[in-house]
């Protein structure tokens, strides 16, 4: 039987719109199950916490178990890895961090592309780092320890968390763009670290806020300036590195992103959720006693600052010569 054309293009119209369809009915009932939350550090970290944080809204919110699932090891490339390959259903989420951006340039082996195999979700929080020596260190300022680094070069000992470390990457960057020598001393977690600082074996370290602000209220440790763009509250009298070293910004960050081929609607539904608990005054607080503060956006707005920062480490990586252990 022979359609009239008119009637033969209605009808395949209406065919090429079902899967569209029902794609955005799939969304609108999902989830009908529990959910995972890949977390490729061990339980108690501050990656595991952030999820947890999140765990606990979108289980209310979407009205299913949100499950942390817990794949440490190999500076995160384990559990990213199985996030990236998980099904693309919106079942899986992974928690994605700073180290992501690092990781991208510092393996060369990885089976995955963290930017071409995921997809943005959200961004969560964001970490300040902050600038600091032991109160015996003479320099009380940045450019005074430039100065005194200037003066003394390859004389100053640099702790990290290890090689490749957020911290590490961010006391790097500061090598280059202060035109400083120092010397990398890398350790395997970061109060071996804060130890050697706190009894002046090493004399610089850079950290996130949330682990070094007791030693700094203290007075056991002096805050030279902190990583980020701007000052922070919760250290309202310390500048920004920028300050000096225009340009200069180095910060820890959390966010969601979820395989590729994922729906659009499912990650939409997804955002919306999260950047509602971003909203919420007790989760702002409850960030803001970890240290962070909320990095609220779209998709479209987490996977270009993925990108730039992937860019910006990358450079530092190969400008440094970094190598993983």
């Amino acid at each position: 039987m022979k359609l009239p054309r008119r009637k033969f293009l209605h009808l395949t119209a209406g065919a090429a719109t079902l899967p569209a369809v029902s794609r955005i009915a799939w969304a609108q009932t999902y989830p009908t199950r529990p959910v995972r939350i890949i977390v490729g550090f061990v339980p108690g970290g501050a990656a595991d916490i952030m999820a947890r944080l999140i765990e606990q809204w979108l289980s209310e919110r979407l009205g299913q178990p949100i499950i942390v699932d817990n794949r440490p090891g190999a500076g995160g490339t384990i559990g990213t890895e199985i996030g990236v390959r998980a099904p693309p259903d919106g079942y899986t989420l992974l928690m994605a961090l700073s180290l992501n951006a690092i990781n991208a340039s510092l393996y060369d082996n990885l089976s995955f592309n963290f930017i071409r195999d995921t997809a943005p979700v959200a961004s969560i929080a964001s970490i300040p780092f902050v600038m600091e020596v032991h109160p015996s260190f003479p320099a009380k300022t940045v450019p005074e320890f430039i100065a005194y680094a200037k003066a003394n070069p390859g004389k100053i000992s640099m702790a990290s968390a290890g090689i490749g470390t957020p911290g590490h990457v961010a006391g790097e960057m500061f090598k280059m763009m202060a035109g400083v020598e120092m010397v990398h001393v890398p350790y395997r977690v970061v109060p071996a670290a804060l130890t050697d600082l706190l009894s002046g074996q090493v004399q610089v370290m850079f950290d996130a806020t949330p682990s070094s602000l007791p030693h700094i209220r203290a007075g056991k440790l002096r805050p030279l300036a902190v990583t980020t763009a701007k000052r922070q509250e919760i250290l309202p009298d310390v500048p920004a590195v920028d300050e000096f070293l225009p340009g200069y910004e180095a910060r820890g960050w959390y966010g969601v992103v979820v395989p590729k081929a994922t729906p659009r609607e499912i990650v939409e539904k997804l955002n919306k959720e999260i950047n509602a608990a971003l909203a919420d005054p007790n989760m702002k607080k409850r960030l803001t006693d970890l240290g962070g503060a909320v990095f609220a956006g779209s998709p479209a707005d987490f996977g270009k600052f993925i990108a730039d920062e992937t860019e910006k480490w990358g450079k530092v990586i190969k400008s440094a010569g970094i190598k993983p252990e």
